[in-house]
């Protein structure tokens, strides 16, 4: 079968499970009382359902599997349903670190440990995939024509950047749709890379990672709503971040496979450095990041979120068009990106105004 019939089935049978599961999972979250009871750092005010993100998990899951499964039967040389394999099982052990974290909540130090082990594994199998692997080249890493000490220090990079970024999309998790629209745009945005580069698996691990997480903004949106959790928040971190040093090592440019993240890593660091000068302890909870204080303006959650979300879309724009320009004019995208950042960071106060009246 060939990518162009198989892309729309993976889509289509992903966002049909996450829309459909949480009628199974919903009653077992009941069940064992997995409830969100607001805290320091909430933006809401009663409890509410969590770890709806089960389903998202499952739903991936079973498609990417799947999917995984049926690659390798079609091309079992190929590097594609290997690199498939590596995305979709590292973003299962982050979700499935997410899910005891609901139900029973796990020390400090096992957490970080577990977390590093997972961004150590998949960042040490996926730097050995590109180095063994027949790739297009798309103006982006050829990883096996590095030396062995540039190889190295790309490994620490992806250990930092996928264990990094997991606990961001945690931190960013905080208002209704803000993390099902963060699925949804790095997914397509990812689909995109993997149709420019001609990686079909990057298409389809983008297509399952943005209907999983679509299908679950109705429950997210709708009353009397649920959370995803943390095993949905680890997914979504998780997910985002091994796809795009999947992608980054497999040869895409650099600015397509960050564009998605740039605004959330943005948020997180800026907020902490800022937080960090006052004083604050950098694991303290607080209500500070960009996106609360447009909540607190008095925006709904869906218009806060949808401004994170067109940001990162225009993110995500920019980064994609590094596929049609000389890497001589990427500073300039770059450039814009970081605009964005600081635009996005300006909008509780170029809006304040605007709300006051």
């Amino acid at each position: 079968m060939s990518a162009a019939m198989l892309a729309p089935l993976v889509f289509v049978a992903t966002l049909a499970l996450s829309l459909a599961l949480p009628l199974a999972v919903r009653p077992l979250l009941v069940k064992l009382g997995v409830m969100d009871v607001p805290n320091e750092r909430s933006s809401h005010e009663r409890p509410i359902l969590r770890g709806l993100g089960l389903s998202v998990l499952i739903s991936m899951a079973l498609v990417g599997g799947g999917t995984t499964a049926f690659a390798a039967a079609a091309a079992p040389d190929e590097a594609a349903w290997k690199f498939l394999l590596v995305v979709t099982l590292g973003s299962l052990c982050a979700g499935l670190l997410g899910f005891s974290e609901d139900l029973r909540g796990i020390s400090v130090p096992v957490r970080s440990a577990i977390l590093l082990l997972i961004a150590v594994s998949t960042s040490i199998a996926l730097l050995w995939l590109a180095s063994t692997s027949d790739l297009p080249s798309n103006a982006g890493l050829d990883v096996a024509g590095l030396p062995l000490w540039f190889v190295v220090v790309l490994g620490v990079y992806g250990v930092l950047f996928v264990s990094s970024y997991i606990n961001v999309a945690n931190f960013m998790d905080g208002l209704n749709g803000i993390s099902g629209f963060h699925g949804l745009i790095a997914g397509l945005a990812f689909a995109a890379a993997g149709a420019l580069s001609g990686l079909t698996w990057l298409l389809l691990a983008g297509l399952v990672l943005a209907a999983g997480f679509g299908g679950f903004l109705p429950w997210n949106l709708s009353k009397p709503g649920a959370f995803l959790g943390d095993v949905g928040s680890y997914l979504l971190g998780g997910a985002v971040a091994i796809t795009s040093f999947a992608a980054f090592v497999a040869g895409v440019p650099i600015l397509a496979t960050i564009g998605p993240m740039v605004i959330y890593f943005g948020d997180v660091g800026t907020t902490l450095v800022k937080r960090m000068r006052k004083g604050y302890k950098w694991d303290e909870p607080h209500k500070e990041h960009a996106y609360q204080r447009l909540q607190q303006l008095g925006m709904s959650h869906v218009a806060a979120s949808a401004i994170n979300a067109g940001f990162t879309l225009a993110a995500s724009i920019l980064g994609l068009v590094s596929f049609f320009v000389a890497p001589v004019w990427w500073l300039l995208l770059l450039a814009l990106g970081l605009a964005l950042v600081v635009a996005y960071q300006l909008m509780p106060r170029l809006l304040a105004g605007k709300f006051a009246d």
